[in-house]
């Protein structure tokens, strides 16, 4: 996942969840994903999905029983 295209999903998913404060940081040692944080919050990755030639982007989230307690 280069610089561009985290920088387009990265404005999709703000758009989308109309969240400015989503952002996207590339991992160190990996090259097809990328972290997804709400402010200094992790919450989840992003991977790339080249798969029968369609290039798509699956975002990844886990939800804990304990964070539904709040």
């Amino acid at each position: 996942m280069n610089k561009i295209e985290m920088t387009k999903v990265e404005g999709y998913l703000r758009r989308t969840f109309a969240n400015h404060n989503i952002r996207l940081v590339a991992r160190p040692k990996k090259t097809d994903s990328a972290e997804v944080y709400i402010g200094e919050e992790f919450v989840g990755v992003l991977s790339v999905d080249d798969e029968d030639g369609d290039r798509s982007f699956n975002f990844s989230m886990a939800i804990l029983d304990t964070d539904l307690d709040e």
